[in-house]
């Protein structure tokens, strides 16, 4: 099974060769879109990749913790089969803090040269080829959040907050960042192909914001996956850890995972911008609307993907809490900025920053394709305030629920898969078991004294 021409294994060697490349690090994401990979020789590397770099496909199946959960056809019972990556030579990219290293993005597939269903890259590249039917062509612009900590001994999580300080909300410079870290990362970022475009800190103490620039639907999610691996590879240069866990603190808010969204016809006009209509929205924008409303609660199983994600949730958290839309309202659930024509689109404010990239983008162009395609119509947009129950449902409270709605939503789940919505399904409510046996903190501290 070969998925490249020999001689162009050979020209990508010798260009690499070229410029000084000794190493290619392939990697792609896991379900929850941590990379996972190897450093191939340069020296070697059309003979290593030429037929595939075999993995355990059970990697799908892999716990943070490294447990080894049942997902169908990959794990234990099976003999914990492979499955068969090969670089995508397009992505191909020199990583400027390693020398000599570049990085490759890898598509997986099965032995028998079929694209591996449980791939989060192959997701999404087959909802992103519905649009292609409607002649309709996804973009995409990634905001994410995440927080910088430094070492501190006499803490029991052995971290603190970086930077600690109140109040450094859109500051940039030594004010927020007092060891120019976020600023060497941006440095860096830029010859790293990511596209990233801002950077400051964020709302919390320690917490920073990076934003990276729109592009087709795929490509954003390769560079939001490259971006997050960058982040954290780069806290460790610096002896400190980047975690873009949803909330990681009781006293500080989450880090969210934004993202604008528009689609595009074959000859690059905006699909979202009609100024003769109200609010200068397109009837194709009002039907995305619609699909994202409507399939919000399974979209969130992929937006808000582990037990912690939950807890970003409330009223007044600037997290939405409602199912709802707003015009340049950062309290609904969807915003609409107030730029219109080329720049027409629409916010997800949903998704926190644990999300895979992968996942999300393909949830959120599946919930609004089968809204353009069914033609919805989207209710009247919020106004004021976006907390209160009494204007729209909420979002699901809790992993389980958002689960279950994944599991129910038949449209939903069929543009995603079957076999890789069993898998995530089955990964996730192995989460939940687990963390149902496993003793708190706080359940020691609410309990151990009194009784």
């Amino acid at each position: 099974m070969g998925h490249h021409d020999a001689a162009d294994l050979d020209t990508a060697a010798a260009a690499l060769i070229e410029r000084g490349i000794d190493v290619v690090r392939l990697g792609y994401p896991d379900f929850m879109g941590t990379e996972r990979g190897r450093d191939l020789l340069v020296s070697r590397f059309a003979r290593t990749v030429g037929d595939g770099v075999a993995f355990c496909r059970t990697i799908y199946g892999t716990s943070p913790r490294g447990d080894v959960i049942e997902i169908d056809q990959g794990g234990l019972a099976d003999g914990l089969p492979d499955v068969v990556a090969f670089p995508d030579l397009s992505t191909m990219q020199d990583v400027p803090w390693e020398p000599g290293v570049a990085h490759c993005i890898a598509d997986v597939f099965n032995p028998d040269g079929t694209p591996s269903q449980e791939s989060p890259r192959t997701v999404l590249r087959s909802v992103a080829a519905r649009f292609a039917e409607l002649g309709m062509r996804p973009t995409v612009g990634p905001e994410l959040e995440f927080y910088l900590l430094e070492r501190d001994s006499a803490n029991p999580t052995g971290w603190r907050r970086y930077g600690e300080a109140s109040g450094n909300v859109y500051v940039a410079g030594r004010k927020g960042d007092p060891e120019n870290v976020l600023l060497r990362a941006l440095r860096q970022l830029e010859g790293y192909g990511v596209d990233a475009v801002a950077a400051n800190h964020e709302f919390c103490s320690g917490q920073f914001e990076i934003n990276l620039w729109h592009s087709p639907a795929l490509d954003a999610a390769d560079r939001a996956f490259r971006f997050k691996s960058a982040v954290k590879e780069l806290a460790r240069q610096e002896d400190k850890l980047a975690t873009f866990m949803a909330k990681p603190f009781n006293d500080e808010g989450g880090s969210g995972f934004h993202l604008h969204f528009s689609t595009w016809d074959e000859d690059g006009r905006p699909l979202f911008d009609d100024p003769a209509e109200a609010d200068g929205l397109s009837k194709t924008a009002l039907s995305a609307i619609a699909g994202v409303l409507a399939h919000a609660p399974a979209l969130t199983a992929l937006a808000n993907p582990t037990i912690n994600s939950y807890k970003r949730f409330g009223p007044d958290t600037l997290a939405p809490w409602l199912i709802d839309w707003g015009l340049d309202n950062r309290s609904a659930m969807i915003r609409i900025p107030p730029e219109r024509g080329r720049a027409s689109r629409l916010e997800l404010r949903l998704g926190d920053a644990t999300a895979n990239p992968y996942l999300i983008i393909a949830g959120l162009l599946a919930a609004a394709y089968l809204g353009i395609r069914d033609g919805l119509t989207a209710p009247e947009p919020l106004t004021g305030y976006g907390y209160d129950p009494a204007k729209a449902d909420k979002i699901p409270q809790h992993l389980g629920a958002a689960l279950d709605a994944l599991e129910a939503d038949a449209d939903f789940a069929e543009l995603l898969g079957p076999r890789f919505v069993s898998a995530f399904l089955a990964y996730k409510r192995n989460e939940l078991e687990r963390f149902s046996r496993w003793v708190t903190d706080w359940e020691f501290h609410e309990y151990a004294y009194h009784l």
